[in-house]
């Protein structure tokens, strides 16, 4: 009999406050602690830019600092907004986490959320679903085969070992955003966890899919994880909460 377990993360946008940011970076490395205290399973943090929706635009860096102020917990980023890395910088850095790590990361990639940000990379967001294919088949290909072709300057390529490969083989496990039944699909039949910040019942056909093109793809394995993330707001009192949630919201 298969048994279903309920596992608890955090999903972090490291949103602006009143904190100067060396004390902010400070306290929430922290809190990250605590989360690990706590048993918690993992910390998930966002990538936006240009925006105080996020002091983390650069995911890698800061879990780097997670990666040696923790022991247990599991992270990485939700997601790497693929379009904006060059494929083998972005390869390199997976490999350095995991690594650093023991073997913690967990590896989301996305499009990006909001075109604007996209742009500030001079990134034509009418481009990004191209890019993203390509930049993460490119990553996901040199893990699984620990080697990448590079350009050899002469207008040919060369394949050359992976110099950092991941801990974890043949690659981190892999989370993807679903907000429809076809991103579900897609994500079932690449082995990919799943995340969903929508309503239970807004998510449910997306659910469904899941689950049945995983047993049509993968038989009877192991069903991934499925995740439903949830914004919590703590004050004082409800009031107090509602009026600091309210703007977000």
């Amino acid at each position: 009999m298969t048994r279903n377990t309920m596992e608890f993360g955090v999903f972090d946008h490291l949103d602006k406050s009143d904190s100067p940011l060396d004390r902010y970076y400070r306290e929430r490395l922290e809190i990250i602690e605590a989360y690990e205290r706590a048993g918690f399973y993992a910390y998930h943090v966002a990538e936006h830019h240009l925006t105080p929706l996020s002091m983390a635009p650069s995911p890698s860096v800061f879990l780097a600092a997670v990666a040696q102020r923790t022991r247990r917990l599991r992270f990485g980023p939700m997601v790497y907004v693929a379009p904006l890395y060059h494929p083998l910088r972005l390869l390199e850095e997976i490999g350095m986490l995991d690594q650093m790590s023991g073997g913690r990361l967990e590896v989301a990639f996305g499009r990006g959320a909001l075109p604007a940000e996209v742009r500030f990379f001079d990134v034509d967001p009418a481009q990004s679903e191209k890019a993203f294919q390509e930049i993460t088949g490119f990553v996901l290909e040199a893990l699984s085969e620990g080697a990448v072709a590079v350009s050899d300057g002469r207008g040919g390529k060369r394949r050359l070992a992976l110099a950092i490969p991941t801990l974890q083989k043949p690659h981190p496990p892999l989370w993807y955003g679903v907000h429809s039944p076809e991103a579900a699909e897609r994500a079932a039949r690449r082995g990919m966890n799943v995340l969903g910040l929508d309503t239970v019942a807004e998510l449910k056909p997306g659910v469904e899919r899941f689950r049945a093109v995983w047993k049509e793809a993968h038989g009877d394995a192991a069903l991934p994880k499925i995740g439903l993330g949830r914004f919590v707001v703590v004050g004082k009192n409800a009031g107090e909460t509602r009026a600091a949630a309210r703007r977000a919201y």
